[in-house]
Formats: structure tokens, C-alpha cells, sequence
């Protein structure tokens, strides 16, 4: 082991290191972190060639006894030594049940089937996904006027439910919240015709039922006054046009309305989520002209002047069958993204607002992607640049060692004029100058937000939204089959820091109490095609967007 004493200076201090050559710069950094206690990702070290990166062959380094060592950066806390922690470590196995369930990773609680309530399992897990939600139901207080005997209370009802499922890993029985959505809505206290058990229900149905109830009670305080919380991240609005199909028939008329989920109709047309949205804001509806004196039919055009931060997607595919006297379904493949663009149905006012916005998203996500390339590119090469080929020949060599060997070969013409070499930039100025660039391009991406969207704290801001929950239905008819909820893990949180990670794609399914993790792949099989589990209800949310900073908030 050869080691080299160096001197590394670091806000004006400076500290003797033993550097052993034959490890790589990571471990380098890791020794002065135990010194500054500046983490090895905030450290800045400056040596020949550029700085320092984790796999940097030190002994290529060509480091002399005594050399100073420049390090910039500053530790993430407060202070710079490392100190104990303030609380001791506990391990899994000393955790009660609701802290080992709050564990980063942790798998959630499930629900128990009571019944043909696979429904109502399936909605109440694809509703706890949603984080305002969830801050919004722990500071709801019941009414006086719903504590009586007696009263119920669906949206008390559901606080204490997914409180007690945060505090576990087991499956609950959501017994008194079922008893309390059959008191308040009697048709999910429906008897099967063929047996005397609880008939299955439309999960559809519950959704809707189970939002009406948290639109009218739970109010979250805003700026002038409290708001429903529903209506601020749930609702979006429609400019409408209805105009008769024949002519001298009424003039057009425009009315505006709120929406709580966009319908996807399907037809004998429909292949994609796009084809069924665009059926739903167009249609035929017959009705009385009175300019005509008979029955006609009108058009009906909606557009979106409104988009929420969560978006509810309906496919319709059950239709009452006169034949069985029960509903059907529509088997039919209709694919969906997981990034949909809902611009293309917004009023031309509401395009202004969003447009800009989203095409500058694109733009900073593709330079995003072209930096990481660069990045991966260039780690791979500085890793081949001194490793001999199978020929025995050199590897190419690194933009630093051809800055280096063209420096060195620069000379005097005969008229005594330097000779004009080019000039080439280092790996450090380059990412420098890139990231730079995108800092710039974040900043004028916020500058676009129009100062309408900006009030609107429950408004998507781009257009562009991100598929979070999806909650399926197998078999042929709503009266029967088998429901089950998917739902995108979230990133993990740093307890230490509050930032989030990186979400790793994959996703948890909720089969009542079977809680299992799938990969993000098994997403794309649900767009139906037959009896198999197919998508019924689609969560989006508004993307969130890049912050100034560079962190995604």
C-alpha cells in the first residue's frame, strides 16, 4: 500500500491526510468527510485535470508529499462535526406496530372483504392515495350536529379509518365505515335476487357517493374564505355549447359547468383514452325545439376551462342489457398513458395559460435527459481511457489528456508568432456551464406561470398529468366480477433532510387484504380486451413542476 501525505485546505483550515493511491477517489472524500464533515456528494475537490470524482485512479494523480489540496463545499446541517444522534437507533424488531408501519418501504395496510365490498376496498385505497387528503382529514372536526345518537358521519368515518391504517401492516375490517355508507346510501345495502348476501356494487357508484360526502363536509381555509376540498383540487370546470341540429331551429347557447370525472365513452371507434374523452365532450341530445315545435336534436360541445391538481378518468363500459335486465360490460382494449396532455380539450383562454408552460417542461426534461446522457457517455469513457485494448493498443484518450499533450506541443513559428492551438473546456466547466443553462431555463419556467394559475394553489399548471391509482373491475358484468385497486409508490423522503428520492416505478396492488408490489409494467395490461382485470377508474395528478433550485418539489 503506497500512501502519500498531503495537506487538503478547506475554509482556511487545513489538515494533514494519508492518502492511500491505490484506492479510488471515493474513499478519498469519505476521509474528509470525517475531518470537515462535508459529505462526499457536497465536496468540490480540486486537482489536476479537473475535480475529483468517485472513481478517480488516485495514482494517476501524480500527488507529491506535502501538496495542498484545494476542497469547497459546506456540510448539509448546520455544523460541520459529525455529532451523535439525538435520539438512539431503534431497531425493526423494538417498533411498535405503527412505527414499524410508517417505515420508509413499509407495506400498506389492507381491508378485508365483508362481503362482496371488494368496491368499496378497492376505492377507499385509490382515495388514501391522495396526500391533501389524507393532512386535510386529520384536521377535520365533526359538527356538533352529527355526534348525536344516532348520527353518522361518512367523512369522521373515513379520518378514523385511514388513521388506523396508517398505524398498521395488518389488514382492518372497515366494518363501521360500510355500515355508515349503507346508512347514507341505502342501495349498498342491496340483497343479491339469488341469495339473501350483500349484492356486489359499482365501484364507480361508491366513488362518486363517498366524493359528494367529503365535497360538502371537509372545507380546508383559504385566503378570503374556507373552500370545499373537493372543489379546489378535484373539481375542474366545462365551457359548454349547446346548438340545434336543424336549421331555424334556437340559437346556440353557452352555459358553464363543474365536473368531478371526465367520462371516456366507448365505442366500436375507440382505441385509445384520447378517442374516448373526445366522445364524451361531444354529444347528441334530444330534446323539444320550441323554435321548431318538435323534437330535435341538439350538439352538445364542451370544453375544459378548469383543470384540477387530481383528475378522476371514468371509463363507461357498463350499459344496462334489456335482454338480462342487468348491467354489461364493454370488453373492449382501450389503452391509456401514464403521462396524459389534456390541452387539446381546453378552451383557447385556458391554452394561453398552459401552452407555454408545457412546452417549456418538454424542453427542460429533454435537457435533463441529454445532461445524464453526457454524463453516463463521459464516466464510461474515463474509465476506458487508460485500459489497453484487446490489440494491445491505448485506449482513446480523455479530453484533458489531448488539452494537456496539445499544450505541451505548442511552439514558435519562424517569425516568432505563436502558432493557434484550440482551446478545449474541462468536464468541470462543461457540466458547469450546462447546469447553468438549466438553473436559467427553471427560473423562466416559473417567470411563464400565469399570475391566474398561481392563485389557483388547487389548478394544474401545465396540462400535463401523471397516473397515480387505477382501479379495475374482471368479469362481464357490474353485478358480479371482482375489483381491485393498483397505486403508484411514492417517492421515499429523507427524514433527515425532508427531500424526496426517486420513485422506482413500481406500484402496489390492493387485492382486498393481498397487498403485493408489481412492477410498472403490469400497468400497460389493464386496458382490457376480455374478462380480465380491466381499467375502470383512472387517478391522475398534475405533474409537478421543477423548481428554481433544481429540486423537483
Amino acid at each position: 500500500m503506497a500512501t502519500i501525505p498531503v495537506v487538503v485546505k478547506h475554509q482556511g483550515k487545513k489538515y494533514d491526510v494519508e492518502v492511500d493511491t491505490s484506492n479510488p477517489g471515493e474513499v478519498f472524500k469519505y476521509q474528509l468527510f470525517s475531518l470537515t464533515g462535508v459529505e462526499p456528494e457536497r465536496q468540490k475537490i480540486l486537482v489536476k485535470g479537473g475535480q475529483l470524482k468517485d472513481d478517480t485512479d488516485m495514482s494517476k494523480l501524480g500527488l507529491k508529499a506535502g501538496q495542498t489540496i484545494m476542497m469547497l463545499g459546506t456540510p448539509s446541517g448546520s455544523g460541520g462535526d459529525l455529532v451523535r444522534p439525538k435520539e438512539p437507533v431503534k431497531f425493526l424488531e423494538d417498533m411498535t406496530e405503527a412505527e414499524a408501519a410508517q417505515q420508509q418501504g413499509a407495506t400498506p395496510a389492507g381491508l378485508v372483504n365483508l362481503g362482496n365490498t371488494c368496491y368499496l376496498n378497492s376505492t377507499l385505497q385509490t382515495l388514501r392515495s391522495i396526500p391533501e387528503l389524507q393532512d386535510a382529514l386529520v384536521k377535520y372536526k365533526a359538527p356538533d350536529s352529527s355526534r348525536g345518537f344516532g348520527a353518522v358521519d361518512i367523512v369522521a368515518d373515513l379520518r378514523d379509518l385511514y388513521r388506523r391504517m396508517g398505524e398498521t401492516q395488518d389488514s382492518l375490517e372497515p366494518i363501521t365505515f360500510l355500515n355508515t355508507l349503507r346508512k347514507v346510501f341505502p342501495q349498498f345495502a342491496e340483497r343479491s335476487r339469488s341469495s339473501n348476501v350483500y349484492a356486489q356494487q359499482d365501484a364507480e357508484e361508491a366513488w362518486s357517493q363517498i366524493l359528494a360526502q367529503i365535497r360538502s363536509k371537509l372545507q380546508i381555509p383559504g385566503q378570503s374564505a374556507s373552500a370545499s376540498f373537493v372543489d379546489r383540487y378535484m373539481t375542474g370546470n366545462f365551457v359548454s355549447e349547446l346548438k340545434c341540429d336543424e336549421e331555424g331551429g334556437e340559437a346556440p347557447v353557452e352555459s358553464s359547468d363543474q365536473f368531478l370525472k371526465l367520462n371516456c365513452h366507448i365505442n366500436a371507434n375507440t382505441n385509445h383514452l384520447r378517442d374516448g374523452i373526445a366522445n364524451a365532450l361531444t354529444e347528441k341530445i334530444e330534446k323539444n325545439s320550441e323554435a321548431l315545435g318538435k323534437e330535435t336534436t341538439f350538439t352538445k360541445t364542451s370544453k375544459i376551462s378548469r383543470l384540477p391538481q387530481y383528475l378522476t378518468v371514468h371509463f363507461v363500459r357498463f350499459f344496462w342489457k334489456r335482454e338480462s335486465q342487468k348491467k354489461a360490460k364493454i370488453l373492449r382494449k382501450v389503452s391509456f398513458p401514464k403521462e396524459l396532455d389534456l390541452v387539446e380539450f381546453c378552451t383557447d383562454d385556458l391554452k394561453k395559460l398552459l401552452v407555454p408552460v408545457r412546452d417549456k417542461v418538454r424542453e427542460i426534461r429533454k435537457d435533463e435527459e441529454d445532461i445524464e446522457r453526457a454524463r453516463k457517455r463521459r464516466k464510461i469513457r474515463d474509465a476506458g481511457a487508460d485500459v489497453p485494448g484487446a490489440s494491445g493498443e491505448a485506449a482513446p484518450k480523455s479530453k484533458e489528456k489531448e488539452k494537456k499533450e496539445k499544450q505541451e506541443a505548442e511552439k514558435k513559428s519562424a517569425d516568432g508568432d505563436t502558432e493557434m492551438t484550440e482551446t478545449y473546456k474541462t468536464d468541470a466547466e462543461v457540466d458547469a456551464e450546462r447546469d447553468a443553462a438549466l438553473l436559467e431555463a427553471k427560473k423562466e419556467l416559473h417567470s411563464l406561470i400565469s399570475p391566474q394559475l398561481l392563485e389557483d394553489d388547487g389548478a394544474n399548471q401545465s396540462g400535463i398529468y401523471d397516473l397515480r391509482a387505477v382501479i379495475t373491475h374482471q368479469g362481464s358484468s357490474a353485478d358480479s366480477g371482482h375489483y381491485t385497486a393498483y397505486v403508484k409508490k411514492t417517492a421515499p423522503i429523507d427524514p433527515k433532510t425532508g427531500k424526496k428520492g426517486e420513485e422506482d416505478g413500481n406500484w402496489w396492488w390492493f387485492n382486498d387484504d393481498k397487498i403485493s408490489e408489481v412492477a410498472g409494467d403490469k400497468i400497460e395490461t389493464l386496458a382490457g380486451g376480455g374478462e380480465s382485470h380491466s381499467a375502470l377508474i383512472l387517478l391522475y395528478k398534475a405533474i409537478p413542476l421543477p423548481s428554481a433550485s433544481g429540486v423537483v418539489e
